[in-house]
């Protein structure tokens, strides 16, 4: 494993351990700049418009990235290693928990 698999490895257990999205914006936003986090929250829209079979020129208009940038997001989405289907079914199961009209709060 190289040193930057290591480091990279690494990054990924810290991320696990933030516990709040409140953590997470302040680790984010002290490792990325404010226009690479602007930059993966266009890919996140991106990919949840995706997977609602909009259309790309509706996900361009919406996000302002390029048609190849959604492309791009559309071919890891349906052939990629599965992490955005992983992040938005969990997303989906966690919205309709909080959505559901049985649950009491």
């Amino acid at each position: 494993m190289t040193k930057e698999a290591k480091w990279t490895k690494e990054l990924y257990g810290v991320i696990l351990g933030l516990k709040t999205p409140e953590e997470a914006r302040r680790f984010f936003r002290d490792l990325l700049t404010e226009q690479e986090l602007i930059e993966f929250g266009r890919r996140w829209r991106a990919a949840q418009m995706l997977e609602k079979n909009l259309p790309y020129t509706e996900i361009v208009a919406e996000t302002g990235l390029s048609s190849t940038t959604v492309a791009r997001v559309a071919k890891w989405l349906n052939k990629g290693m599965k992490g955005y289907k992983l992040a938005l079914a969990r997303q989906n199961k966690e919205h309709q928990h909080y959505s559901s009209p049985s649950r009491k709060g």
